[in-house]
């Protein structure tokens, strides 16, 4: 067999083992969504129509399948992320910038469930939550960074305030804990944040 040959069969081999991938993680993200927060390793397989020895072959262990699940939901992300111009006056920020994290946070929302159970366990699922928190925290620095200028002193107050509200610990109190649907929580999160704001306030 010549060299393209070769290479041929390698390419293959190579998307044959992500399609397998993919099609774990998937199937991972389902079951989470369908309620079931902590899925073994075999029904995961089951449901992706692979054996359980497939998925270890391809993932280590579960901190591997964690890793590459919350790659593939950083993907889901950024396919729904849309930048909120910054030179926007200020309301218009604030309600383009909360209509989109309320969208991004029901996304995450059956994976980040389930990895509150997980996390004290799990060193992939912590490092992925700070990943996630840094992220929010450069969005928040960049589309409101007159406003955190205008704090002054509290700038770093004000930015552990926002980082809070917009991520998920303060969108589950909203939504798991308070029983708000998703307009009424995305409500209490345009205002919080526009209380957060000093230009806001000022206005």
């Amino acid at each position: 067999m010549g060299d393209a040959g070769v290479r041929q069969r390698v390419d293959g081999r190579t998307l044959r083992a992500e399609r397998t991938r993919q099609a774990i993680t998937d199937a991972h993200f389902a079951l989470l969504e369908e309620g079931d927060l902590r899925p073994t390793a075999e029904r995961i397989a089951d449901r992706a129509g692979v054996s359980l020895r497939a998925l270890w072959t391809n993932f280590k262990d579960m901190e591997g399948l964690f890793a590459a699940a919350g790659e593939r939901l950083m993907e889901r992300q950024r396919a729904e992320y849309r930048p909120v111009p910054a030179d926007l006056p200020l309301p218009e920020r604030i309600e383009r910038y909360c209509a989109q994290r309320a969208r991004l946070l029901e996304l995450i929302a059956p994976a980040a469930r389930a990895a509150r159970i997980r996390e004290p366990f799990s060193a992939q699922l912590r490092k992925n939550r700070a990943w996630y928190l840094q992220i929010a925290r450069e969005e928040i620095e960049t589309l409101f960074a007159p406003e955190l200028a205008a704090a002054g002193a509290g700038r770093a107050q004000v930015l552990d305030a926002l980082t809070v509200a917009t991520t998920f610990a303060g969108w589950s109190m909203w939504r798991d804990e308070l029983h708000l649907d998703v307009a009424g929580a995305t409500a209490v999160l345009r205002r919080v944040v526009s209380a957060l704001l000093p230009a806001a306030i000022a206005a």
